[in-house]
């Protein structure tokens, strides 16, 4: 008994001391890119521990300053409280892209609409345009039911600088906490609209194109649809850019030909060729 009882600490340990853990968290529009890569890093590497959590850019950002994160992941830049905040508290975060991400505006597959312009967006999103015949005589004389992410996201951040840029959203859209369940409150309610990450959309809701340009690789690499973003991690270098370890280690896959791959499985667009 005392022989095995001793086998049985020696494993024990040996297991435990080349185990390696790593914790990620941050944007909700990132998560199933990650999730795709936590998933095939466990089969290369067993013993490397992932915890995921996808609440939005800003908890994985304030999440980085406690120190309680690896890995920061945001569907936006930083803003300038943050970079203040790295400036008054000594230190360095590194932002990585690791893709890019276009917001679709989605509705009813119901709904004879096709194409929304970013006027009529901003009109719908501070209230002054409420019902769909004011966007087409030809829609119905409905109330539109806005939908939104809400402001701990990186999607609302990127939606409302670049659609209202800076105006105040109205108290009459409803915000929601996951991408998932904007998604499908807008699947079940034909007067709806609201905006998510193109790797989100299923054939539940239809995608309109912004200004006539629709969210494809193309337009969103190049810029020229209008609601592009890129996709970020961030990592706090303060004490140096890690050279070994489980951060490093995960680095280097999400850049590899096979990460950039999962992220386009995922439904974006990757950053780097090969």
């Amino acid at each position: 008994m005392k022989k095995i009882s001793t086998f049985f600490l020696l494993t024990t340990c040996f297991v435990f001391s080349f185990s390696q853990t790593l914790v990620i968290k941050g944007s909700n529009t990132i998560f199933p890119i990650v999730q795709l890569w936590v998933e095939e890093l466990n089969k290369i590497n067993p013993q490397l521990r992932i915890t995921l959590e996808g609440a939005g850019s800003s908890t994985g950002i304030t999440a980085l300053f406690n120190g309680t994160t690896d890995i920061a992941n945001s569907s936006r830049w930083l803003k300038e409280s943050e970079i203040k905040r790295m400036h008054d508290e000594e230190k360095y975060f590194i932002p990585i892209v690791i893709g890019y991400d276009g917001l679709a505006i989605i509705v009813s597959p119901e709904l004879k609409i096709d194409d929304i312009s970013t006027e009529q967006l901003v009109g719908i999103y501070t209230g002054k345009i409420t019902r769909w015949n004011q966007i087409n005589p030809n829609l119905p004389n409905q109330r539109i039911v806005a939908y939104s992410r809400n402001s701990a996201s990186g999607t609302y951040e990127t939606f409302v600088e670049k659609v209202l840029k800076g105006q105040r959203m109205t108290p009459n859209v409803l915000m929601l906490e996951s991408t998932s369940a904007e998604l499908q409150a807008i699947a079940i309610s034909k007067y709806a609209i609201g905006y998510i990450g193109v790797g989100y959309v299923t054939n539940d809701v239809k995608i309109l194109s912004v200004n006539g340009v629709i969210p494809n690789k193309i337009n969103i690499l190049n810029g020229t649809y209008p609601i592009s973003r890129p996709l970020f991690m961030f990592l706090d270098a303060t004490n140096g850019y890690p050279d070994t370890g489980p951060i490093k280690e995960y680095i280097t896959f999400a850049l590899s030909e096979k990460g950039q791959d999962l992220l386009e499985e995922a439904g974006y667009i990757a950053a780097y060729g090969y």
